[in-house]
């Protein structure tokens, strides 16, 4: 069973920058891809960026260019660097991991961004 955690949300203001963290209980190497997702109140959940064992990263549209998504498999953690951040960032962001072909999920972090 893979656990993760996700940990670095808070409440920031506009403008400022956080680094979110996903612990991983078992080697994240495995995992073949790793996401960020998030999810605001009252609206889906929705997808943010991924990175896989290569390092190959991808991004929603919305997000390209103050996102930036990284992992560390010597710690077995994966980060998401938001900068610029914006009052429509608010939202949990929930870290995920494909590992022998099923999806695992953490229980989330939230995120707040007063204007």
């Amino acid at each position: 069973q893979v656990q993760l955690v996700e940990s670095g949300g808070g409440l920031v203001q506009a403008g400022e920058s956080l680094r979110l963290s996903c612990a991983a209980s078992s080697s994240s190497a495995d995992f073949n891809t790793m996401t960020w997702h998030r999810q605001a109140p009252g609206k889906s959940r929705e997808y943010v960026a991924a990175i896989t064992t290569d390092a190959l990263t991808n991004y929603d549209d919305s997000v390209k260019g103050r996102f930036t998504i990284s992992r560390d498999n010597a710690k077995n953690t994966m980060y998401l660097q938001i900068d610029g951040l914006k009052p429509d960032d608010s939202a949990v962001y929930f870290c995920g991991a494909l590992y022998r072909d099923r999806w695992f999920w953490g229980q989330g972090t939230q995120v707040i961004v007063s204007s």
